[in-house]
């Protein structure tokens, strides 16, 4: 379910048609993301870390309101629930986009994870199923690499407006295991103050 935004009496009108201008409306952000006591309990719940940071990243999102926001023909859209398409690899090297629909309770949410990944892992191609909606996230996990900044490839014809996020390799110092973390958002939806605030709440949720 969604509403549309009256942007005439949005605050950020001005901001939203000033930033919906340009080519590249995006904008990220990169930092070290704590995962210590998340990669534990993961652990304890036997299940797999990527599938416990991605819920946690998705309860994130959801949790602050312009992350739900996207542009449809000119106008924004606040949709009541935000799930996933993250890239998920096979066994030959190759990736998929997949949907995972976002549940709180995380044991369904893990339930919905696994199948949708068994369901990539046999198929082949790019695209393996139609993506109707704009209520997703883009995301990314590539644990190869501890990088301190992330680009994404995109069609700047293409009128996208859902952030994408990644994380990298998990490194451990004394004990503290961290991962690089990346967020980009569209400018005219939201404002560095907005990503401080979802980054807070994932710092929290990762505890």
């Amino acid at each position: 379910m969604k509403h549309k935004l009256d942007v005439n009496n949005w605050n950020r009108k001005e901001h939203f048609e000033f930033f919906s201008q340009m080519e590249e409306p995006f904008f990220g952000f990169t930092i070290p993301l704590d995962c210590t006591e998340a990669y534990q309990k993961a652990k304890d719940l036997d299940m797999s870390f990527f599938i416990y940071y991605l819920h946690k990243t998705l309860v994130s999102v959801n949790a602050i309101e312009c992350f739900r926001y996207r542009i449809e023909n000119g106008e924004v859209f606040v949709y009541d629930k935000i799930n996933v398409s993250a890239t998920i690899m096979r066994e030959d090297k190759t990736f998929g986009f997949s949907f995972i629909e976002f549940d709180e309770d995380i044991q369904k949410f893990n339930l919905n994870a696994k199948n949708e990944i068994e369901r990539i892992q046999n198929t082949t191609g790019l695209f393996t199923r139609e993506f109707n909606d704009v209520n997703l996230i883009h995301f990314s996990a590539v644990p190869w690499i501890n990088f301190s900044g992330v680009s994404h490839a995109r069609g700047f014809s293409y009128p996208d407006s859902c952030p994408k996020i990644a994380f990298g390799e998990m490194t451990e110092d004394n004990g503290k295991k961290t991962m690089p973390f990346s967020i980009h958002a569209h400018h005219g939806l939201m404002d560095g103050y907005h990503v401080g605030l979802f980054l807070e709440r994932m710092k929290a949720e990762m505890q």
